[in-house]
């Protein structure tokens, strides 16, 4: 949400309400569809919104405690972006991308490397 907040020279969006509205700014500067993200947000839930031309799609994952969350906003984004050729519509991709983070989140602490807050496991479907 911060690079929302830039793009917008808004303030920092800190509630659900907010992200809405940001996410339809940005929509309305031309964009074809926008994510907003509320891994950032102090909610038991991480509430994601999709905004496109047809409509709005709430998704939710439960929030997965780890202090290993380094790069998970590029992590999302490579996913999208992997993912995008096998569906047809943004909402599919999304879902599908935000399912595997969230496994990679969830056994992001079995890697050990490094040392403070480290990467989610890209590959914990192999190892």
């Amino acid at each position: 949400m911060p690079e929302a907040a830039a793009l917008l020279d808004a303030p920092h969006a800190r509630t659900e309400q907010e992200m809405l509205e940001q996410g339809r700014s940005l929509l309305a500067m031309g964009c074809g569809a926008v994510l907003m993200k509320g891994g950032h947000l102090d909610d038991e839930q991480s509430p994601d919104w999709l905004f496109t031309r047809e409509g709005e799609q709430r998704f939710t994952a439960a929030r997965i405690m780890t202090q290993n969350t380094h790069g998970t906003g590029c992590t999302l984004s490579a996913a999208l972006a992997a993912l995008r050729p096998r569906h047809t519509n943004w909402a599919d991709t999304v879902q599908e991308a935000k399912s595997w983070l969230s496994s990679a989140l969830a056994q992001a602490d079995t890697l050990e490397v490094g040392h403070g807050i480290g990467p989610v496991h890209h590959f914990h479907a192999w190892w």
